[in-house]
């Protein structure tokens, strides 16, 4: 690059891509690589992506002032970093540029060097270049590149039908080959522009990707562009299992292949990787439970531990089905087996399994697991397989209070209103309600704590006059000063003093005063029943004009102030029958349902949009991991409990 043509521009008024990176920024990192010839790293060409366009802006002006530039160092031989460069001009390519001189950056397909070639395909600008390329080639790595780019190609509705033909023929010839590795780039190629094409190539798929042997040849040969380093069997996999998303069954049977071929040849890294797509899987769709089940059962005795403890998190989340597999789970109780990218040990998700089981052998020491889990630095994706958290461990263990509640009471005495695991013990109490009485003692040490105070307040709440004795520290509380906060307080106080009549007062000043009807408490109203028949009208309001979430909740209360059904009953179908159509508010869902089982029937409507979404082969969450099966199973089992309920006639009555 010539340094006297560099000095001869005029950058004065081009721009960048971002306000923050100055246009003299470009020209000296054209310079500095300029002067560092051989020298020069992938580090010193950043500056220049100031001047990539943007999704949703306009080409910087820059860029067609330093394009030439660019493809003259990318196609200087002494660079030391020329595949950076390349990598940048395929960035830079956009429809405004296109009238630029793009000559000397597609010169860089036919480069001595494969790794320059390689990363210059994206560069190459249509099929005919691509299809040069493909007959000149030798070098395998960029034939792969060359290859998924025709595939890429044929698949764009810009090319056109000639030319496309000309690349699904050369994916056609290699799908005839021998060569295992490109046979699989050619089935991925060919699956951009025809979807159904890998389906019938599944068998020849399993036998690729469980041959051991084949391995090796993935990292020599695939590589992606702006992905560093080559791709590994295992990377390439996810990719492959994603042709089969349009039919999961197949996906489903190539993945279960794939796990019961690794294990004869022990090929732990196989195995890993086919069951977390499968695990993938199993979230996305309650039907994969089935042939995940016994594989994930054979494969608690496996060598490799990172395996184990994907068996095991299947079994964990299938639940009470896993029943048949309880004592395999229990011999894994001290088994430190890990994985380094996942959360915990197999023991701990083999105790997990069994408290889903419902066998006694999970509860001894249960307590101090999650106690010591919550004392960890956790680091983990919330979609993958992990250990659960505290509530969704105990609050479903609410049957064996009197074995687990002596060593929570014990771990919150010991650990204090600062204990990791304290807030996470409380929040299980609440929802164990009149079973937690025994621990009120323990409780009332965290109302001097601003940290826990108000987590112990609502388990006083639903002791009522069973907390009674707790009236003085409730009355010393420590809350952080905020009105709600003290309007809580003083609302448990008439609670467990059993003065129904100050707790209405309570709520009914606490509404009245609300700026906005809908922030204030009215929910709460529901729990006087024709009492509040006062705030009826104001409640209406709130049902009829209010937000999508406060509308919800007004109706239900609506209906337990006046024990009119009908206009309630048409709000729960707002929330209710979209899901039939798509929806995905699965939260309000969920609480509409709770409703309506309440008031104990369902309008027609309903019915029939519980009956079109029962047979969904998809989870009726949005959560991610196993947060979504739990969802997806509380919702089921409420659909199951509101279609037993008897239709309600247009008055509202059964």
């Amino acid at each position: 690059m010539s340094l006297e043509a560099l000095d001869a521009v005029v950058w004065d008024g081009l721009e960048t891509g971002h306000p923050v990176d100055s246009v003299e920024a470009v020209a000296r990192a054209l310079r500095k690589l300029a002067r560092a010839g051989a020298q020069a790293t992938e580090e010193d060409c950043y500056p220049l992506y100031s001047l990539v366009t943007k999704e949703g802006h306009e080409t910087p002006s820059a860029a067609a002032v330093a394009l030439p530039f660019v493809v003259a160092l990318a196609a200087d031989p002494a660079m030391g970093a020329r595949v950076p460069l390349v990598e940048l001009l395929t960035y830079i390519q956009a429809p405004d540029l296109a009238d630029e001189d793009w000559t000397g950056a597609r010169a860089l397909l036919a480069d001595p060097e494969p790794a320059v070639r390689r990363a210059a395909v994206p560069l190459a600008g249509g099929v005919a270049r691509l299809l040069e390329r493909w007959r000149e080639e030798t070098d395998p790595a960029v034939r792969l590149s060359v290859l998924l780019a025709l595939g890429e190609a044929a698949a764009d509705p810009r090319t056109g039908p000639e030319a496309a033909t000309d690349a699904r023929a050369v994916l056609t010839d290699v799908l005839g080959g021998d060569d295992p590795v490109m046979w699989v780039a050619a089935v991925h190629a060919s699956a951009g522009p025809e979807p159904a094409s890998a389906l019938p190539r599944l068998e020849r798929l399993v036998e690729v990707f469980s041959d051991r042997a084949v391995r090796p040849r993935f990292e020599d040969v695939w590589f992606v562009p702006s992905v560093e380093g080559p791709c590994t069997r295992e990377d390439v996999l996810w990719w492959i299992a994603r042709l089969f998303e349009h039919a999961p069954q197949v996906q489903l049977s190539f993945l279960t292949r794939l796990i019961e071929a690794a294990g004869p040849t022990g090929d732990a890294l196989l195995c890993r990787e086919a069951m977390d797509i499968a695990w993938r899987l199993l979230v996305e769709r309650p039907s994969a439970g089935g042939a995940l089940l016994p594989l994930a059962g054979a494969l608690l005795g496996d060598p490799d531990g990172a395996v184990r403890y994907r068996a095991a998190s299947m079994l964990a989340v299938l639940g009470q089905v896993s029943a048949p597999y309880a004592d395999r789970l229990a011999e894994l109780l001290d088994d430190g087996g890990t994985d380094e990218d996942l959360d915990g040990t197999v023991g701990e998700v083999a105790r997990w399994a069994l408290t889903r089981i419902g066998d006694p052998r999970a509860l001894p020491g249960l307590v101090a697991q999650l106690r010591a889990q919550e004392e960890q630095d956790r680091c983990y994706a919330t979609a993958g397989p992990r250990r659960p958290e505290i509530k969704d461990v105990l609050i479903p263990l609410r049957a064996h209070v009197d074995v687990l509640l002596p060593a929570i009471r014990e771990a919150i005495r010991e650990d204090g209103a600062r204990g990791a695991a304290t807030r996470r013990f409380v929040e299980v109490l609440q929802a164990w309600g009149e079973d937690a009485l025994p621990a009120l003692p323990d409780l009332l040490p965290l109302l001097a704590d601003t940290w826990t105070s108000i987590d112990a307040v609502q388990v006083l709440r639903g002791l009522g006059p069973a907390a009674a004795s707790a009236e003085p520290a409730l009355r010393s509380c420590q809350v952080l000063d905020h009105p709600g906060n003290h309007w809580l307080v003083a609302r448990t106080l008439a609670c467990i003093a059993g003065d129904r009549a100050a707790a209405f007062r309570l709520v009914g000043d606490a509404v009245r005063a609300a700026e906005d009807p809908e922030s204030g408490p009215f929910g709460a109203l529901a729990d006087f029943g024709r009492d509040a028949a006062p705030f009826a009208e104001r409640v209406r309001s709130i049902m009829e004009n209010g937000t999508h979430g406060t509308r919800l909740t007004a109706a239900v209360t609506l209906w337990s102030i006046t024990g009119r059904v009908g206009p309630t009953v048409r709000v729960l179908e707002e929330f209710v029958l979209p899901i039939a159509e798509g929806g995905d508010h699965f939260g309000s869902f969920r609480d509409a349902l709770r409703a309506l089982l309440r008031i104990g029937g369902i309008s027609p409507a309903i019915r029939g949009a519980l009956l079109a979404v029962q047979p969904s082969d998809h989870r009726l969450s949005q959560l991610e991991g196993y947060e979504r099966i739990f969802q997806d199973e509380q919702i089921r089992a409420l659909i199951e409990q509101a279609l037993a309920c008897p239709d309600l006639r247009p008055d509202g009555t059964s």
